[in-house]
């Protein structure tokens, strides 16, 4: 159970046991699962490294594309898992539910940019996909970070 109990002066919120622990299970949950995002991005340049050694030679590409493909789709699901956590643990933690809500609508651009290079030989689409792959790398490496360094405080705030 939540409780919060209020100040003798003002109506401003003060922390209590539960909700400490709360949050602190919360961020534990969030940074597990963004850090399992972070090794499933990183794991995609190591795929497409692979399958990218065989330019032009589709066949013998084609399983590694596969697993490429595989591991986005887990990324997804990692991100969308930690969205959900954020908006459920974390929800005063604006910071986290919209950067794992971003990172979530990025992964599932990144993967259909992937699915038209892959499916309709679009190849053009490479210029575009790799950059946002290195603009995802950064934002996945910097929420679970994010998330443990605790919420921030108003400036002139202090904890007591």
């Amino acid at each position: 159970m939540v409780t919060t109990a209020f100040k003798s002066r003002g109506s401003a919120p003060e922390r209590t046991d539960d909700t400490a622990r709360n949050e602190k299970t919360g961020r534990a949950l969030y940074g597990a699962l963004t850090g399992l995002a972070a090794v499933a991005v990183l794991l995609q340049g190591l795929w497409a490294g692979i399958f990218l050694r065989h330019d032009g030679e589709r066949e013998a590409a084609d399983s590694w594309i596969g697993v490429h493909a595989t591991d986005g789709e887990v990324a997804i699901a990692l991100a969308a898992l930690a969205t959900a956590v954020a908006l459920w643990k974390l929800r005063h933690r604006k910071e986290l539910w919209i950067g794992a809500g971003a990172l979530t609508v990025l992964l599932i651009l990144e993967s259909y940019l992937g699915g038209l290079i892959r499916d309709q030989g679009k190849t053009g689409l490479t210029a575009v996909h790799i950059p946002l792959a290195m603009a995802l790398m950064g934002l996945v490496v910097y929420l679970p970070l994010r998330a443990a360094r605790g919420p921030r405080r108003p400036a002139g705030s202090v904890e007591g």
